[in-house]
């Protein structure tokens, strides 16, 4: 690197950190003086070696630190953000994988596990929902500039302090009390927290990212993570130039709930949810925890509706989620439209059951949903114009002949009707899939967490860590 691009780096940096800075600063001010004495942290590159072992038992509490009860069983939190439903449902079925395996594959019998929304810690209370709106809204083009990497894709976020000392003191505090062996943040806020509580209480313990799509945004905290456990080869090879170890990656897949890769019979499942098993069954996912994310999808497949009734050879099953009012209004819908072929479901607990049963899928391109699908032998109509870490899952899918993709409702009649009159051609999609399907991630992740808790690190301390990586391994 230049010594010209070198001095334009350290001079962004540098203002960045004096900004925010000057920021916690003004914020300190209200905060206990005891408290500032013990958080008081600043430099921007001083090296620390953790004098506090991550297990309870054997820590050596800090002044600033809360005497821990010897008794205390090991705890592993995981941590997500309740924007989109994904972020939590990775970190659902990491838990779930932990008390799957408890007891055996280094798994401590007597683990304690706890999942946690990051947005319930901050100084401001985020409704996630509304959040999810910057990513579907009239802002999503800016968001899908700066997803995948910092301004040009060279200036990184290393990591640092600043969002825990800002607007998180309380994961701080919880960090404290609980002391937690190991920290899985399935959302870069989560994992930006997660980081800057180790510097300021000085409690070690490591900090596991994993991202729930098919590439790696460019603000996860990379020089601060122990390990990233990332879908595929793709994703590794964006972390590379980010000057990211080797040994700091693994291909895990990404997490979800067990039960995908259970031997289904299509007949059987079919009938536990009254669905025909002489047609092609089309699974509509128009719905999840928050509806926000939903609502460009659903205005597309409202202009499908009048064209369903064609499709004499297939059964569309709808899924409105948590959604009660949108469920009532299909329902009355659809009965005034009298059409005979589809089928409205409440909200779905086994899942995987009824993925087995179905034929196709229409869905958004969210990570878990499109990984459930891949899990589930269930092939794949993207629906809609993508944008961020979503355009990232369609540019994948569809690059590697998993899923087909269609903007508008008059594609997807298109698609529609090729495939009503060709079903073969969904054997093509699941043999494309399969290199992708990895249906015990998060048994993998809850394995490979184990393996670094109790090993601390030498750590650097920085209010904010910005770097300079090298040319990105995949540019739009």
């Amino acid at each position: 690197m230049g010594s010209h691009e070198e001095t334009s780096c350290r001079k962004i940096g540098v203002l960045c950190a004096h900004t925010q800075i000057y920021v916690n600063m003004t914020l300190m001010h209200y905060n206990d003086k005891s408290r500032n004495k013990a958080e008081g942290e600043l430099s921007m590159d001083q090296t620390q070696m953790s004098n506090s072992a991550p297990l309870p038992m054997q820590a050596t509490p800090q002044p600033e630190q809360m005497t821990v009860s010897p008794a205390q069983k090991p705890l592993v939190t995981i941590v997500h953000a309740s924007v989109g439903s994904g972020h939590k449902a990775a970190a659902n079925a990491i838990a779930q994988a932990f008390e799957l395996i408890r007891g055996t594959k280094g798994i401590p019998e007597d683990i304690e596990i706890e999942v946690l929304d990051i947005l319930d810690f901050g100084r401001i209370k985020f409704d996630g929902n509304k959040t999810a709106a910057s990513f579907t809204g009239a802002t999503r083009p800016i968001y899908d500039l700066t997803w995948r990497y910092t301004l040009t894709g060279h200036l990184l976020w290393g990591g640092g302090t600043a969002w825990s000392r800002i607007m998180f003191p309380a994961f701080n505090e919880y960090i404290r009390r609980r002391r937690p062996i190991a920290v899985v943040a399935t959302h870069i806020t989560a994992a930006n927290v997660a980081v800057g509580a180790r510097v300021i209480t000085g409690i070690d313990y490591p900090v596991i990212c994993v991202p729930t799509d098919y590439e790696v945004e460019g603000f996860w905290p990379h020089k601060d993570t122990d390990l990233f456990c990332v879908a595929n080869e793709f994703m590794a090879e964006t972390l590379r130039p980010r000057k990211v170890p080797e040994s700091k990656i693994r291909i895990t897949g990404i997490p979800i709930r067990a039960g995908f890769d259970s031997d289904y019979k299509r007949e059987d499942e079919l009938s536990k949810f009254n669905l025909p098993i002489d047609k092609t069954v089309v699974l509509v996912m128009a719905g999840a925890s928050l509806p926000q994310p939903y609502v460009r999808f659903r205005a597309a497949m409202d202009h499908t509706l009048p064209f369903l009734r064609s499709f004499e050879d297939m059964h569309f099953v709808f899924l409105p989620g948590k959604d009660k009012e949108y469920a009532t209004r299909l329902k009355t819908l659809f009965d005034a439209m009298k059409l005979e072929n589809v089928t409205v479901l409440d909200y779905v607990d086994d899942m995987a059951a009824l993925m087995h049963g179905c034929d196709l899928a229409i869905l958004k391109s969210g990570g878990l949903t499109v990984t459930e699908c891949l899990c589930a032998h269930l092939p794949m109509i993207l629906l809609g114009k993508s944008y961020g870490q979503e355009k990232a899952n369609t540019t994948m899918l569809t690059g590697m002949g998993a899923s087909m993709h269609v903007t508008t409702a008059r594609e997807l009649i298109v698609t529609l009707r090729h495939l009503h009159d060709h079903p073969e051609s969904l054997k093509a999609l699941l043999i494309n899939g399969e290199v992708l399907r990895r249906p015990h991630a998060a048994e993998d992740i809850a394995i490979a967490t184990m393996e670094l808790a109790g090993k601390p690190q030498k750590r650097k301390r920085a209010f904010c860590r910005f770097y300079w990586g090298g040319k990105p391994a995949h540019i739009r």
